[in-house]
């Protein structure tokens, strides 16, 4: 695993390596994933940041890709009532992607693309991306592609979930079985009835409420429902990035 580090984060390489892989048709992907986000009681609060690291290396090893380190901060207004969990508003937010992504396309990468592991970032992501106006660039929001969704329907027990639930933690179980804390993990009350908004740890009788901070039933995820729900991902994002190599390519040819 050190190896492929090496070999595609560019924290790990000298300029002039990242230099030669861009002249060579590399692309780059920026993580996006937070460090400092409550994940119940059984996960870590950088979850998303493990996810977002995990998931890009092994994308990067199959499309020929540079990952640049992983954006941590993001806009995440429903879980701050848990302590720790750090949100940027989301104006702050989408102006940090454009930048970053900027500086990556004045490089010359072949592509950028944006690994989302969040749900309320994506918004802010699409208009990072409408504002920067060039067809280079793509957000891979790495729960919506069709094979993962089928997969979810087809292996998940829990009636409702969306965050550090049966199918995030069993992903975490598959990408990183040592960071999970089963015996601390605990199924959210009002997973029935789920209402928008933010996450509360302290109003009891909220549809919201979540004594531990996971929203759905983490009691139920298993290592192999991790594995399937993995596969499924990558598949999707390989065709995804696949498709975004072909708009380009066709973006060239008019």
């Amino acid at each position: 695993m050190q190896a492929n580090k090496t070999q595609n984060f560019v924290e790990h390489l000298s300029w002039d390596k990242v230099s030669a892989r861009i002249a060579y048709g590399a692309s780059a992907i920026l993580p996006i994933g937070a460090g400092a986000k409550e994940h119940g009681l059984h996960l870590p609060m950088n979850a998303d940041r493990i996810q977002a690291e995990s998931i890009s290396e092994q994308l990067a090893d199959r499309i020929d890709a540079l990952i640049w380190p992983t954006l941590a901060y993001g806009y995440y207004p429903a879980f701050v009532e848990y302590a720790g969990s750090c949100s940027l508003s989301e104006s702050t937010f989408e102006n940090i992607v454009v930048e970053l992504v900027q500086g990556l396309l004045d490089y010359e990468c072949r592509s950028v693309f944006i690994l989302n592991t969040g749900i309320s970032t994506i918004a802010a992501v699409d208009r990072a991306i409408r504002r920067l106006g060039d067809e280079r660039v793509a957000q891979l929001r790495i729960y919506d592609g069709p094979q993962y969704k089928n997969a979810n329907a087809e292996i998940l027990e829990q009636l409702n979930g969306s965050h550090a639930d049966e199918a995030e933690t069993s992903l975490l179980l598959s990408l990183a079985p040592d960071v999970v804390k089963m015996k601390h993990a605990e199924a959210s009350p009002g997973i029935v009835h789920p209402a928008p908004g933010a996450l509360s740890p302290s109003k009891i009788g909220s549809p919201n409420y979540s004594r531990s901070g996971s929203f759905g039933d983490p009691t139920r995820a298993t290592q192999s429902k991790g594995d399937i729900l993995l596969a499924a991902m990558m598949y999707d994002l390989l065709d995804a990035a696949e498709q975004q190599f072909a708009r380009i390519r066709n973006a060239k040819a008019l």
